[in-house]
């Protein structure tokens, strides 16, 4: 998180960056404003050894294990407004999943409004405008803006094991609507395989000169990621 974090503060410069990444040891995250002290068990979560993040960005829960994570940080004016720049990741990450020999789609924007919340997991729904295949939702995506720039970043899965989530939810739990790429494809699928079809399609599609290197976050940031604080602020 404080790697994504620090391209967004580098993205003020002027700088645009795409992250691919992996989790390890797998990892709970929760949007920024989500309620967790209310919506998961936190003695519970100690008690399965699992370890747990706030992300920078909004949304909901997510367990982050078989999946590649994405990262978008670029100039605020690159695609446009918040929705618009939403609809060109998505639309980018959604012809990256065709190369695979999906029928990837975007869902459409449900007509009573989206989840709130307090409503459990990320993937427990679709909200309009993600990546779908067979109408069950493959990549869940969060974004935030500070001042001239943005980040985007958001999980593709490889495989479906966002019941940890339904496992640590108070109360009763919506059964995840997701789907996973090796569900899907039928198939297992590894992160280099999904990561070189993203990058592929990001070099196609997106102008300008790729220098690949390495992100080094700011310490002070990986403290305050770290910090029990924040991750259980409310």
């Amino acid at each position: 998180m404080a790697a994504d974090y620090t391209l967004l503060l580098a993205a003020h410069d002027g700088n645009a960056w795409l992250r691919l990444y992996s989790w390890n040891p797998a990892c709970l995250s929760f949007g920024r404003n989500e309620p967790a002290l209310q919506r998961y068990d936190r003695e519970r979560i100690a008690r399965l050894g699992l370890d747990a993040v706030r992300r920078p960005t909004g949304g909901r829960a997510v367990w982050h294990s078989a999946e590649v994570t994405y990262a978008v940080a670029a100039p605020a004016d690159t695609f446009g407004s918040l929705s618009e720049t939403y609809a060109a990741v998505h639309r980018l990450l959604a012809n990256a999943v065709s190369r695979l020999g999906l029928a990837a789609g975007i869902a459409a924007r449900p007509t009573a409004g989206h989840a709130g919340l307090g409503a459990g997991a990320c993937f427990a729904s679709p909200a309009g405008g993600e990546v779908v295949v067979d109408a069950r939702k493959l990549i869940g995506s969060a974004q935030v803006r500070k001042a001239h720039a943005f980040l985007q970043h958001g999980s593709i899965l490889l495989q479906d094991e966002q019941d940890v989530v339904s496992s640590i939810t108070r109360g009763a739990a919506a059964a995840p609507l997701a789907t996973s790429l090796s569900r899907a494809l039928g198939r297992s699928i590894s992160f280099e395989e999904v990561a070189d079809v993203v990058a592929e399609e990001a070099r196609s599609e997106w102008e300008g000169s790729w220098n690949e290197s390495v992100c080094e976050p700011d310490p002070n940031l990986i403290s305050r990621f770290a910090d029990p604080a924040w991750t259980w602020k409310r």
